[in-house]
């Protein structure tokens, strides 16, 4: 029995163009940061998704546990519809599902989303539940890993939801150069897919390679302050993906006896232009081959671990094996191969 991916759903909040918020917010916030406004410009990012508005309200004074109660607040209407369009997709029911697994590094409350939608969904009340915290933007492919092991073994249903508010950690203004290029990129999004067991239709998870590289943990961060979480964020992250990458994707298809020349889509995490300009040059991928990953980075920012789920939406009508990749602390790379469950 194996586990097949059958619907998807997302959510996003307001949408936000990226010069308004610059000139709106940020333009004022690093005015003594000289390459703040280039970092803006050169992020990729036309337009993204805010649950708090900076040019509405400033949330860089808040303490940590006044943004908790508005992660809980607003993740779970957010949450609930993308989990609602995913079992519609799938057709199933939320009586149908056997665990419910929430991914986050943006916010945490107990009892936590898993519990608060899956009452308010209307899941069984015997649900098995997981939580994947802090793990950062790659969270979503071990999430679905783990989801495929409970579809594999207890041959029940599964849902995934990655939901990631990250407006609500903007930081004081400080002069590192990390925080602009954080807040240049990131983005809020709530994605949601559903697996089953040997269904008949959809992508089927081949298979899952991890990778990480302990040598660079201190290159991306994400600590817990006073004031809401801070993002740590190294330049020579691309580099470190630029060592690893090729061998990853070797691993993933080769245990598939595949070749690179037979994935027909990529769906690969914008984490910014740099990430995605390396794994362009590093596994000889043409910009098309890019183009899912661009356009969300471009309509949507960075959502964490949302995001490779949305590029995958953007894959949706794809034919043939598609390969997911993203990257975050550690520093971690997890790679998944999706093939049609009919005919692989």
């Amino acid at each position: 029995m194996t586990a097949v991916l059958t619907g998807a759903g997302s959510a996003v909040p307001t949408t936000i163009d990226q010069d308004d918020v610059w000139d709106g917010f940020f333009a004022d916030h690093y005015a003594g940061v000289r390459a703040a406004r280039r970092v803006f410009a050169s992020s990729g990012v036309r337009r993204r998704h805010a649950v708090a508005n900076p040019m509405d309200e400033d949330l860089s004074g808040w303490g940590t546990g006044a943004r908790m109660q508005r992660y809980v607040q607003e993740a779970l209407p957010l949450g609930k519809q993308a989990v609602a369009g995913a079992l519609d997709a799938a057709g199933l029911a939320p009586g149908d599902v056997g665990l419910f697994a929430v991914a986050t590094c943006t916010g945490y409350a107990t009892p936590g989303l898993d519990i608060r939608l899956a009452s308010d969904l209307g899941m069984p009340p015997g649900l098995q539940r997981l939580l994947v915290g802090h793990m950062g933007c790659y969270a979503a492919i071990p999430g679905m890993a783990a989801a495929a092991d409970y579809v594999t073994a207890r041959t029940r249903p599964a849902v995934l939801l990655c939901c990631e508010l990250t407006s609500l950690h903007v930081q004081p203004a400080v002069r590192d150069l990390d925080q602009v290029v954080a807040h240049a990129l990131f983005s809020d999004a709530a994605a949601a897919v559903v697996l089953q067991p040997g269904a008949g239709r959809g992508r089927r998870l081949a298979g899952v390679v991890a990778r990480t590289d302990p040598s660079t943990a201190d290159h991306m961060t994400w600590d817990v302050t006073d004031l809401g979480f801070r993002m740590g964020l190294s330049p020579r992250v691309p580099d470190v993906l630029s060592r690893h990458v090729g061998a990853v994707v070797d691993e993933l298809l080769t245990g598939a006896g595949l070749a690179p020349a037979d994935v027909a889509g990529w769906a690969v995490h914008p984490g910014g232009p740099r990430i995605l300009d390396v794994v362009r040059d590093e596994l000889g991928l043409t910009e098309a081959q890019l183009a899912a990953s661009r356009r969300v980075l471009a309509e949507h920012g960075n959502c964490s671990s949302a995001t490779v789920l949305l590029v995958l939406e953007e894959l949706a009508d794809v034919d043939g094996p598609v390969v997911a990749m993203a990257f975050g602390p550690g520093l971690t790379l997890y790679a998944a191969l999706l093939v049609p469950a009919r005919g692989w």
